[in-house]
């Protein structure tokens, strides 16, 4: 195992791609410490921002302890092995990374997980914007493999999600699910409006208060139990609504009939 501890707190935003059990994999400390880093627009080495200490001969698992929130592209394509975030997470956290898993003991910030497809990301925070959804002008959104949030997440999550599986513990922002393609969201506390906005697959539930149900969603059913994946479902009811349908959309948002009995008054009458 090799243990990352920042040598100083970080002003600038730092490009960590090398911070990678991919990149690290066969080298020696003094090898892990020669790998690029950039503080700003300046190249300098892993070894000059970070002391590096090395365990066992083992290199697929890397430690960071330490705030880190301004180090952006941690694990950056990842394909195996484990990395664990004592602290703080900077922005695009997992971007592209197909196996492996990530373990943040902190807050993410923006972007974790932007096109990823396949691995784990755990937060053991809050998510902030952007989790799981492309750069603005893109549409690659989250492919394959899970993300786990226990604190809340904020605006724009998993836009043109296509695929895996997003479980968020706490609640989440505006426009969840923008542009949802394929995959399962499940979010056990309150959300924001615009939920499922544009999307044309996949489902979202939500087994907490909604604030809206967008009126480009029609209600299809109410159903007692949800499955989220092979090996878990969400226990409800919850109403099933199908859309969205100004994008011709057949995705269906699950929301929970107890958490939300102001929805009765609106869609019993047409589940008659």
């Amino acid at each position: 195992m090799v243990t990352l501890v920042p040598l100083k707190k970080f002003e600038v935003p730092l490009t960590a791609a090398c911070i990678n059990p991919d990149r690290f994999e066969g080298k020696s400390v003094a090898e892990i410490a020669e790998l690029p880093i950039y503080e700003g627009n300046r190249k300098k080495k892993l070894g000059d921002l970070f002391k590096i200490e090395e365990d066992s001969a083992d290199t697929s698992i890397i430690t960071i302890n330490g705030d880190v929130s301004k180090a952006k592209q941690i694990g950056l394509g990842m394909e195996k092995g484990e990395i664990v975030i004592n602290g703080n997470a900077g922005m695009h956290l997992g971007e592209k990374m197909v196996g492996g898993k990530i373990t943040v003991n902190g807050n993410a910030d923006g972007w974790t997980g932007s096109a990823m497809n396949g691995g784990i990301i755990e937060i053991h925070g809050d998510g902030n914007d952007y989790l799981a959804s492309p750069y603005r002008g893109t549409s690659v959104g989250m492919l394959g493999g899970e993300i786990v949030v226990d604190g809340k997440v904020g605006s724009d999550c998993a836009c043109y999600m296509k695929g895996g599986v997003i479980r968020i513990k706490g609640g989440a922002g505006p426009f969840l699910g923008y542009h949802m393609i394929k995959g399962t969201i499940y979010v056990e506390k309150d959300c924001k409006t615009r939920v499922g906005a544009s999307m044309t697959g996949g489902k979202i539930i939500v087994n907490a208060t909604l604030e809206e149900v967008m009126p480009t969603f029609t209600v299809d059913d109410v159903k007692a139990k949800v499955k989220i994946d092979d090996n878990e479902k969400a226990t409800g009811p919850f109403y099933v609504f199908v859309g969205d349908l100004s994008e011709h959309g057949k995705g269906k948002l699950f929301v929970s009939k107890v958490a939300n009995p102001h929805l009765g008054a609106i869609y019993d009458k047409y589940l008659e």
